[in-house]
């Protein structure tokens, strides 16, 4: 009895609380993963993400190991993204971290899924193309809200790097000209899957790029993201800008650097019925008028805050670079960090309005 009073008045009475003590601390530090739960209402996605594994349901009732659940991991994804953090990286994390845990509803207790969990739920995410489901999903939801203002439009692409790929001049040539593969690799399958065939190398302001594209449209007023084009990194900005535009943008003004123009392109706006204001170019022996430099700057007011939307991306979310092979699981992910953006970008939007 003694030896049981001895032990119990070694026992930390605050041992009990510390978690909670540490939670509070958190949110006082201002946790920004808290605002999101707070602001937004994640049951808007459980649909797609049901619809999309419906087969699965059906073969887990038939027994086997209970998978997680699918918000969960959902919102895993999103921690992934906006952190950009590898898969092993992302366990590790949620292992370590409260705050993550907290909005994934987590307890200490709690198994935590691995890092092979969250490639293949990403796996099958790309497999059955639900990424760009959850993305309008989101938009249709902000729409039916009427948070986008559809007061103009903005339009631009940013680079994002993958992995580079070590291969000699004469590999290279056959990618670029062909778009396969050189068939001495498909005597190397380990080499083989790890090779990008869709990146592609190019050059802007004498820096050097390998990867993709990330086009966008956004709201001007907004800075919410409305549609998106990824491609590789060679593919010129105004070649993306017909998949950009949708009935939507009818008559409403459209805001882009002087990459966007051309005649080509003027006849598109035309035919979107959108109002150009397009910077203007000037060309060799036909430099701008003072008076086209002045529309310039006067458009630049506005088109410029597509660049908060990449400032944010590249810089808070570190988004500049992403893990993938192939077009296909980039465009995901791409999209992926899109809806991440988005997602920041309404909480930071609601916070606004709740402050006056």
């Amino acid at each position: 009895m003694l030896e049981n009073t001895t032990t119990m008045k070694n026992v930390n009475p605050h041992g009990l609380f510390d978690d909670h003590f540490l939670l509070e601390k958190l949110s006082k530090l201002g946790d920004p993963l808290e605002k999101l739960n707070a602001y937004i209402d994640w049951s808007i996605f459980k649909s797609p993400l049901d619809k999309a594994y419906e087969d699965e349901s059906k073969n887990k009732s038939k027994g086997g190991r209970p998978s997680f659940d699918k918000l969960l991991m959902f919102k895993s994804l999103l921690i992934q993204s906006l952190y950009n953090l590898s898969d092993d990286q992302l366990e590790y994390q949620i292992v370590d971290r409260a705050s993550f845990r907290r909005f994934l509803g987590l307890k200490k207790s709690d198994k935590v899924p691995d890092s092979k969990t969250f490639w293949f739920f990403r796996e099958q995410l790309v497999e059955k193309e639900v990424i760009i489901s959850l993305f309008e999903t989101f938009n249709e939801t902000l729409d039916a809200a009427g948070i986008f203002a559809n007061e103009g439009k903005m339009v631009d692409a940013s680079f994002v790097d993958v992995p580079r790929q070590r291969n000699s001049r004469e590999e290279n040539k056959h990618i670029k000209e062909t778009g396969t593969a050189p068939k001495e690799w498909d005597n190397k399958p380990n080499k083989k899957c790890q090779k990008d065939i869709d990146a592609r190398w190019t050059k802007k302001n004498n820096t050097t790029f390998y990867g993709y594209k990330n086009h966008v449209k956004s709201d001007t007023k907004t800075k919410l993201i409305e549609e998106f084009e990824v491609t590789d990194a060679s593919v010129h900005d105004s070649q993306a800008i017909e998949a950009l535009l949708t009935e939507k943008d009818e008559g409403q003004p459209l805001y882009a650097d002087s990459a966007y123009t051309g005649e080509e392109q003027e006849k598109l706006y035309k035919e979107k019925k959108v109002v150009s204001k397009v910077h203007e170019k000037g060309y060799r022996n036909k430099p701008l008028t003072d008076e086209q430099k002045a529309s310039n700057k006067e458009k630049s007011k506005t088109r410029v805050r597509v660049e908060h939307i990449f400032g944010f991306v590249e810089n808070s979310m570190n988004g500049s670079f992403i893990r993938t092979i192939g077009i296909t699981r980039a465009r995901a992910k791409i999209g992926m960090m899109n809806l991440t953006y988005n997602i920041c970008r309404c909480v930071q939007l609601k916070i606004m309005v709740s402050m006056g």
